[in-house]
């Protein structure tokens, strides 16, 4: 039964014999199948069509229209009027209807082929598969996928990111240039800084959010402009399109980290990009249960050249991971729906809190960058990181935050947290990273899917401590099951007057009086030596007045969401 127009597209498109003109009663039948633009009848040509039967709603009643085939009945020109009403399939309708050509059975979900090698049809005549490392029906039907989603002419899936750059990286000979965004994912930044030099490549750093900067960098020897957009941890945004063009003109090719987007929110390709480099361990798989590179290339000659290299270097990503992405990327749009929205409301709380100095999320109106980001991007994604100006101050919030696990990665269910100058990004130098404005107080976020309220008001429970410090006292909020070790030492002589020697002299004495009532002359020396190194390991403790204040500040906010 079918109510629309809409809905009989399919139907009405394999109708097709000839055209001729609408005629006026031909206008009237047509209303009967449910149409509901009387204003084409008159304009557009037609599709003549006889021999069939259709069941409509016509005025909320179910009738049958029939055609017999002596005589004909009218169908509008369904392939581009409707097309217009349509317009492109969604990213899970298009991954939900994907038509596995690599399974000869139809199965609705698609078949591992858990194997290495294939047998052949003789000795000197090979099948369409061989070997697992140069293909296998699991990954030929992942890659096709994915190639689809990015309207790429091939894509290929490799054992992780850092393996799918490593091969377009190759591309490049010696002598030749690589220009580079200097704001990157640190596995990248470490492939670029460290690895690469040593095959005579030059890597020319850049913030490629300033296109004069970009411009001046390119030049004959430039053969590859590798960017993000976002980047990786601070958000900034490129601009594709006239990176791009900068790139072409020198004939290099333009390389697009879209791993903080995925093919729901970007496709760089059709910007200008050559080749988009997806982590699938991210938004793809969406899971944290597999590690997984993808490669979406444009031109078949280029495909081609990485293929061979991920076929030389037996990169490849194995059957069962390729399994696991199918699986995953069904839920892919809905996922980062809903990451989106949980981000973008974490990032206007943390934007309007006094203590967060600077939130960095493109969904955010005062972003620098956020009118190129919606021009060529749909969304903001679920990535966002975020300053305090204190380290003290980032790191107590990213360990006692109940909803956020500590880890590397993004693109989970699961909402993470990190601090990446200690972790992902650890490997670029101190003072490197600092001259690229990646201070340590950087705090990045990877929204995941839980109930945003949740996460969002968790306030950790707070168990009251109460101290001393210059003869004042203050209280401050600690997590359940006391402080830190980073905050021990400091508290525990908060408790203490510290100001006043004669109370710490007066404590040991006693104690060292009372022991001694009951001790044999060793033991007794023994512990007139310990109480000796303790007094003077105390004595020689100093609390300067920033470093306390600075504890204090970091006690009282117990949790990214006790910011409050």
């Amino acid at each position: 039964m079918f109510s629309s127009a809409i809905s009989l597209k399919p139907f009405l498109q394999s109708l097709v014999i000839d055209r001729c003109t609408l005629s006026s009663t031909a206008a009237t039948r047509w209303e009967c199948l449910g149409f509901n633009k009387p204003e084409y009848f008159s304009t557009k040509r037609v599709l003549r069509a006889g021999g069939f039967k259709l069941s409509c709603l016509v005025d909320n009643r179910e009738m049958d229209v029939e055609s017999p085939s002596s005589s004909s009945s009218f169908v509008d020109d369904a392939a581009v009027s409707l097309e217009e009403d349509l317009g492109e399939p969604s990213i899970s309708t298009i991954v939900m209807n994907f038509e596995n050509k690599f399974d000869p059975f139809g199965a609705i979900s698609p078949p591992l082929y858990q194997t290495a090698t294939f047998k052949q049809p003789s000795a000197v005549e090979n099948g369409p598969y061989d070997y697992t490392r140069s293909g296998n029906p699991t990954r030929d039907a992942l890659e096709s996928l994915l190639a689809e989603l990015d309207k790429a002419d091939r894509a290929l899936c490799f054992t992780s990111g850092m393996a799918a750059l490593s091969a377009v990286v190759h591309l490049v000979g010696t002598g030749e240039e690589i220009v580079a965004g200097d704001d990157v994912y640190g596995g990248s930044d470490r492939l670029l800084s460290q690895v690469v030099p040593r095959t005579g490549v030059v890597v020319k750093r850049v913030n490629t959010s300033d296109l004069d900067e970009v411009a001046f960098a390119i030049g004959p020897a430039t053969k590859l402009v590798w960017l993000e957009s976002p980047t990786n941890p601070r958000l900034q945004i490129s601009d594709i399109r006239k990176i791009s063009e900068m790139a072409h003109s020198h004939g290099a090719l333009v390389l697009v980290d879209n791993s903080i987007m995925s093919p729901v929110l970007s496709r760089p390709l059709e910007l200008g990009a050559d080749i988009v480099m997806h982590s699938a361990t991210k938004f793809i798989s969406g899971h944290s249960d597999i590690m997984a590179g993808v490669l979406a290339v444009k031109g078949e000659e280029l495909g081609k050249e990485l293929y061979f290299l991920q076929n030389a270097e037996g990169s490849g990503l194995a059957p069962f991971d390729c399994w696991l992405c199918l699986r995953g990327i069904k839920t892919m749009a809905l996922r980062i729906e809903k990451q989106q929205d949980n981000a973008q409301k974490i990032a206007e709380f943390l934007a309007s809190h006094a203590r967060v100095k600077k939130v960095n999320y493109a969904g955010l109106p005062d972003h620098p960058g956020r009118d190129l980001h919606y021009s060529q991007a749909k969304g903001a994604g679920s990535v966002l990181s975020f300053l305090t100006g204190s380290l003290a101050l980032s790191k107590h919030i990213v360990e006692t935050t109940k909803y956020f696990s500590i880890a590397v990665s993004f693109g989970s269910v699961k909402s993470l947290i990190s601090m990446p100058c200690f972790m992902s990004h650890a490997s670029i130098p101190a003072e490197v990273r600092e001259a690229r404005g990646l201070t340590e107080d950087l705090v990045r976020i990877s929204v995941g899917i839980e109930d945003d309220t949740e996460v969002r008001a968790y306030r950790t429970d707070p168990v009251q401590v109460r101290g001393e410090r210059g003869g004042s006292t203050f209280e401050a909020y600690m997590p359940k099951g006391g402080p830190n070790m980073a905050n021990a030492y400091p508290l525990a002589f908060r408790r203490i007057n510290v100001s006043h020697y004669s109370s710490l002299f007066l404590w040991c004495a006693s104690a060292h009086f009372t022991f001694t009532m009951c001790m044999s002359p060793k033991c007794m020396t023994r512990f007139i030596l310990m109480t000796f190194v303790l007094f003077i390991v105390a004595l020689n403790r100093k609390f300067p007045q920033q470093h306390v204040l600075e504890q204090q500040n970091t006690l009282n906010c117990c949790a990214l969401d006790n910011l409050e």
